[in-house]
């Protein structure tokens, strides 16, 4: 899942995007209101986590925008003011949910994970293809019954794979789901960690390489 944090409080803003990271999720990061409307212009967000008092441009008019342009991300707004009147407001901006500090991160996590999936063609909160079982809430993936432990990006790459649904993806579309902006796009990370994956799910292999286009489950 490719998350975008927007928060002018720049330690809560990087403590979000180090613990969503944690949760196998790409984060990137921006400080202001201008910078979120940059981003989203050229990324493909399923989540904006987006503060409503930001300075440059207003969390609303961001708000605004994306659901002018009738993109597929989803906005969970964030604000100080936990006032009910504030709620509707922000609803009716078009933010699909609503969220007041302080919260708790697993509450945040939740929800995140929720709307990352009205964000794509609605699938079962666990993802099951050729004998893998991956339970995205829980962070377990299991392999014919047994459980397989995978780091962070192990995770998501194959969370992405399984939600293709048989489809190939890209290297490329790996890479834009699985890792933030700052990556290398000439870096051979997506290949080595898909060669781990592959060893840590065992045999007999089941994801594919398609010559030329990407991988396969």
């Amino acid at each position: 899942m490719r998350v975008l944090v927007v928060e002018d409080e720049q330690l809560l803003a990087d403590a979000v995007a180090t613990g969503l990271r944690r949760e196998a999720m790409a984060v990137d990061v921006v400080y202001d209101g201008q910078a979120a409307l940059d981003r989203v212009a050229v990324n493909d967000y399923d989540v904006v986590v987006l503060d409503r008092d930001l300075p440059l441009v207003h969390g609303d008019d961001v708000c605004r925008k994306i659901v002018e342009e009738g993109l597929a991300t989803r906005v969970l707004m964030l604000t100080a003011s936990g006032d009910i009147s504030d709620r509707v407001e922000g609803l009716e901006l078009g933010a699909d949910d609503y969220l007041p500090k302080p919260f708790a991160f697993s509450e945040l996590v939740a929800r995140v994970r929720a709307l990352g999936r009205r964000a794509t063609t609605p699938l079962p909160p666990v993802l099951e293809r050729a004998g893998i079982s991956l339970d995205p809430g829980r962070r377990e993936v299991l392999r014919d019954g047994k459980p397989v432990a995978l780091a962070p990006k192990e995770f998501a790459v194959l969370e992405v794979l399984l939600r293709s649904n048989g489809g190939v993806v890209s290297a490329e579309q790996l890479l834009e789901k699985a890792w933030d902006e700052h990556t290398d796009p000439f870096t051979n990370v997506v290949r080595v960690t898909v060669m781990t994956l592959r060893r840590k799910l065992g045999e007999p292999p089941v994801i594919i390489t398609v010559p030329g286009s990407g991988y396969r489950i």
